[in-house]
């Protein structure tokens, strides 16, 4: 196994309360890195449709709130690893596997994450942001909804692993006390995510739809609203983690 420990030089905290680890970029850190701007590159650009008039610049311009909110949603998960490589700064073998692992499901991830916020964002403006697909029915909102519980789930998943691998080899990282709390608390972050989108993909696949209330078909995605709620509050047990152990303020 490999890691890239800190040196002498740097005995000052980053504000996260992380020593950092990540001062060489590893291939695989590099790796991840192009397939994240590739995966956006891909879910933004597409050269076979140009606006070529008007009126179809006018239609691609209201698809900016779908793609903004996409990309929001893939920088998380770009930050997360960022994040992982700066704080641990292991490049062994489980850490190369679960990053190519995050690089395959993030490719897979753009397709339902667009169309989830097509969905979205078309429903919120009555119509008015477009959509680049159709439903036909309740059955292919709730198939939209399954996959895209799956994909993000996975993904949240594969994040929260890259954590536990760490919290693994703390000994041989040289994490401290403060470090070790706030890497339980990643760990706990990430775990979040996966816990949603199964409550997700459960409803999707076995909720019925109450007859005059059809709105109940669009719980499966309703209910990231709450992961949403949840994971502002994170930060504030971060602050806590801190002044606990002397930093920041409560």
């Amino acid at each position: 196994m490999r890691w890239r420990a800190r040196g002498a030089g740097a005995p000052s905290r980053d504000e996260d309360g992380f020593f950092h680890r990540g001062a060489e970029v590893t291939r695989i850190e590099a790796f991840v890195d192009a397939a994240f701007a590739f995966a956006i590159t891909l879910m933004v650009i597409s050269i076979d449709q140009i606006p070529d008039s008007i009126g179809a610049l006018r239609q691609a311009l209201k698809a900016i709130p779908s793609y903004a909110a996409s990309f929001l949603l893939i920088a998380l998960f770009w930050r997360g690893h960022a994040d992982w490589s700066r704080r641990y700064g292991l490049d062994d073998r489980i850490s190369q596997r679960l990053s190519l692992l995050l690089v395959f499901l993030v490719l897979i991830f753009i397709y339902p994450l667009r169309m989830v916020f097509d969905a979205l964002f078309s429903w919120i403006s009555g119509g008015w942001l477009p959509t680049t697909f159709t439903l036909e029915g309740v059955s292919d909102l709730r198939l939209m909804f399954a996959v895209f519980a799956l994909a993000f789930g996975s993904m949240g998943l594969a994040s929260g692993l890259l954590y536990l691998h760490a919290w693994r080899r703390r000994e041989a990282i040289g994490l401290d006390a403060l470090e070790r709390d706030l890497t339980r608390h990643a760990m706990l972050r990430w775990a979040i995510i996966p816990l949603f989108s199964l409550a997700s993909l459960a409803l999707a696949l076995w909720m019925p739809v109450i007859p005059g209330m059809p709105w109940t078909a669009a719980l499966p995605g309703c209910i990231f609203f709450g992961l949403h709620g949840v994971q502002i509050l994170m930060p504030i047990q971060q602050r806590r983690i801190l002044a606990r152990h002397g930093l920041g303020k409560r």
